[in-house]
């Protein structure tokens, strides 16, 4: 089984090299992107492998049927960057990993409010230059906040477990409640009410028609003044416009987030010697109130093992001609 990887850093391959002894499968791995301009490179594969920045609209999943690809085996939960109803029509199959480690990016939401709120970034550059004084270091408590939660899942449930440790009132909107969560006093509430309640806002939901653009002029106009957002789940849930205008009315007081809408042109990338064309994302930047991070919440040993791992029995699975259980279908 010949497997084209896109879109490869270094761990990637390294994680792909270290578990492939039971699979023996023949790896070629690709720095650049899948898309329609580089999908040629697949020729002669029977799976191309590919992540959450890689484009298969309808013009490159043409182009891989006709020169043989059967399986497209996204190494990642989302999956909205796949044209679904054209991998159907012309037959290719759409598998993905549908849980790595909840806890990892909850985790990671949660290092998010706390670095936001206390500070701990700019403490440690002041130390380092042994300026140790506390001016503008204040932050506020996070025991008995009221902290928003969209999305249940597997990753907004395991969020929502540490921030009761905390002493946190949660409420949540989700269209599927969850009794787990209900039962460790988790309160659901309506989407609108859980933008006026809440202190903290983290979103842990995917990314559909009904959920782009949801934290917008409009829902953060009902939130209170100085509301914390945090978002580790899709760049696109946020206006990033919208956004800014909010920073810079102090409507938000903070934001952190681990994606963006275009992170497709920056993230993974090393663009240090760059001139970066995008505005928002250095407008975003200059905010002091504001901590980016580049995707890297699902970054963990633990994470990166069941990835690897699900992605090698997903591959298996259609070599095998076996039933697909982590099949996406349209």
């Amino acid at each position: 089984m010949k497997i084209a990887v896109f879109s490869t850093k270094p761990y990637d391959q390294e994680y792909f090299e270290n578990f492939n002894d039971k699979k023996d499968f023949e790896f070629t791995f690709f720095e650049t992107s899948l898309n329609q301009v580089t999908a040629d490179l697949a020729n002669g594969f029977n799976v191309v492998c590919v992540f959450v920045n890689d484009h298969i609209d309808d013009k490159t999943i043409k182009i891989l049927s006709k020169i043989g690809v059967g399986l497209i085996a996204l190494r990642c939960a989302g999956f909205n960057n796949v044209d679904l109803e054209s991998a159907r029509k012309n037959d290719l199959k759409v598998v993905r990993v549908p849980a790595y480690s909840p806890e990892a990016v909850a985790e990671h939401a949660v290092a998010l409010i706390l670095t936001l709120n206390r500070k701990t970034h700019k403490a440690y550059n002041r130390v380092r230059e042994a300026n140790f004084s506390l001016n503008k270091l204040i932050g506020f408590n996070i025991y008995k906040k009221t902290v928003g939660v969209i999305g249940t899942g597997k990753i907004g449930s395991a969020f929502c477990r540490i921030m009761k440790g905390f002493g946190c009132k949660i409420i949540a909107y989700d269209e599927y409640k969850s009794e787990e969560m209900e039962k460790i006093g988790v309160e659901y509430k309506s989407q609108d009410l859980v933008f006026k309640e809440s202190d903290i806002i983290s979103l842990h939901c995917p990314l559909t028609p009904d959920t782009k653009h949801m934290i917008n002029r409009d829902s953060v106009e009902m939130m209170s003044d100085g509301i914390m957002i945090i978002n580790t789940s899709r760049g696109a849930l946020i206006d990033t416009a919208d956004i800014i205008d909010a920073l810079s009315q102090k409507k938000v007081g903070y934001l952190g987030i681990d994606v963006y809408e275009q992170e497709e042109n920056l993230f993974f990338k090393d663009l240090s010697e760059s001139i970066i064309q995008d505005d928002l994302i250095l407008r975003l930047i200059s905010f002091p109130n504001v901590l980016i991070t580049s995707h890297q919440a699902f970054f963990t040993q633990e994470a990166m093992e069941e990835i690897t791992n699900t992605t090698l029995d997903n591959i298996e699975d259609f070599q095998q001609g076996r039933a697909l259980k982590n099949e996406v279908l349209q």
